[in-house]
């Protein structure tokens, strides 16, 4: 399964929409891909995917590790998962890798900036992926090893998972959450966005530890209020979510999905413990 979001309109790595946006459950976590139309790159993705195109590949997880990134090649590692969950290629297309090559540049850009402050909205936000050491992943997973590598204190580990935790009042093109009302929102409410865990390796539970690392995070910076878009098919993901605590708090009206042209997508909402800092 992928856990997958919608992303906004293609626009440039400055605009203030972040580079994914809604993310759908395959797991690749998000829900803005469709295959067989044109592609189009998502802002901030907020929903999840579900592919079932291939066997998953079981895991020992006792090397697994789950945490924040700031290192350039570990985001970028993150960025070549996001789009080869999002997207579907046709890799015999001409100048199909040029183009891959121009939609991870875009997200690892945009990535960066979010981090950085430097999107509008966006008053705080963190990447958290799920890596394990290259020598353990087998020979059936080539392709994600070479695409999502990174050296970390001398080993090289791949990017297996991936998400955002944003603070902001809302996701551009979806629908906003309610709690916390007045004053407290610009503090205490938070959204994930842009959740996926490589093809290769669903069914291995690295979607429900991602989101557990977020929760956990998300507790740590004051959040009181967490959400997460799904689209309305999208069952891997929704089930996922409501593993992890979520209920339904929200639907998207029709005639903004028919405006988007994207799937529907629910809002769903789990409540934080306040621990931390404001």
């Amino acid at each position: 399964m992928a856990l997958l979001f919608s992303l906004p309109p293609p626009s440039s790595p400055s605009s203030s929409s972040p580079s994914f946006s809604s993310h759908c459950f395959s797991i690749s976590l998000s829900s803005g891909h469709q295959s067989g139309r044109r592609i189009r790159f998502l802002p901030v993705a907020a929903t999840t995917t579900t592919h079932n195109r291939q066997h998953s590949i079981p895991l020992d997880k006792s090397s697994l590790a789950v945490a924040e990134a700031s290192e350039e090649d570990q985001l970028w590692a993150a960025a070549c998962l996001r789009v080869r969950s999002f997207y579907d290629f046709q890799d015999s297309s001409y100048g199909i890798h040029d183009h891959k090559r121009y939609l991870t540049e875009r997200e690892f850009v945009a990535l960066k900036e979010r981090i950085a402050g430097k999107r509008k909205g966006f008053k705080r936000v963190s990447c958290i992926n799920a890596t394990l050491p290259l020598s353990q992943l087998s020979s059936s997973a080539n392709d994600l090893c070479a695409a999502c590598k990174f050296t970390s204190n001398g080993e090289d580990r791949v990017v297996v998972g991936t998400l955002d935790l944003n603070r902001c009042l809302w996701l551009p093109e979806e629908i906003a959450g309610t709690k916390p009302e007045g004053i407290e929102a610009g503090f205490g409410r938070a959204y994930l966005s842009n959740v996926c865990v490589a093809r290769e390796l669903h069914r291995n539970g690295l979607g429900y530890d991602i989101v557990t690392k977020s929760k956990i995070v998300a507790e740590e910076w004051g959040i009181t209020d967490l959400y997460v878009h799904v689209a309305v098919g999208n069952e891997p993901a929704k089930n996922l979510y409501m593993k992890s605590g979520f209920i339904h708090e929200n639907d998207e009206p029709a005639w903004q999905a028919r405006f988007l042209d994207r799937p529907r997508r629910i809002l769903l909402w789990i409540g934080l413990p306040c621990t931390n800092e404001l």
